[in-house]
């Protein structure tokens, strides 16, 4: 399992809403995160197969390979995850799909869904190498309880109350 070639894919419609892959380095943006877990064997957009106890996710447009941080809104708690494959398709406000193992290790599995800040991270050669092997990254430091408060007022003044 690689890292390279990243890769973006061409523009492709699903549900009749079309998505256009690219870079996006300063990707950072606030919605709701789900999980999904009962497509285990089966083979995810980067061509790798799907198994849910890793700390993968699945994004509409973000190259793939690409790291990200996410972050509860609930709790603060953050992680890091790689993205893999493509979802979650349809309008609205879900921003990430998580594999059962990530949102675990956020703390939402239960809720099924979360409102999260998800942004393009550059974690170290040793998080990405755990990442790849399906462990978990370094555990990161919650956000501070300043910091979660701004970016849960962003959320609700962006998108509602949660």
């Amino acid at each position: 399992m690689s890292d390279v070639p990243v890769r973006l894919g061409a523009p492709y419609s699903v549900r009749g809403i079309t998505y256009t892959p690219a870079v996006q380095p300063d990707y950072d943006m606030l919605g709701y995160a789900t999980w999904y877990g009962s497509e285990s064997g089966n083979r995810v957009a980067l061509g790798e197969k799907f198994r849910p106890k890793w700390i993968t996710g699945a994004h509409t447009t973000l190259p793939l390979p690409t790291y990200v941080e996410v972050t509860s809104l609930t709790t603060g708690r953050r992680i890091l995850v790689r993205v893999n494959d493509r979802g979650p398709f349809g309008a609205g406000t879900r921003i990430i799909d998580l594999s059962r193992g990530a949102a675990e290790l956020l703390g939402m599995r239960m809720q099924g869904k979360a409102s999260v800040r998800v942004r393009v991270a550059d974690p170290s050669e040793r998080d990405r190498a755990a990442l790849r092997k399906g462990k978990p990254a370094r555990e990161l430091t919650p956000l501070p309880p300043a910091a979660l408060a701004q970016l849960r007022q962003r959320f609700v003044d962006r998108i509602g109350p949660p």
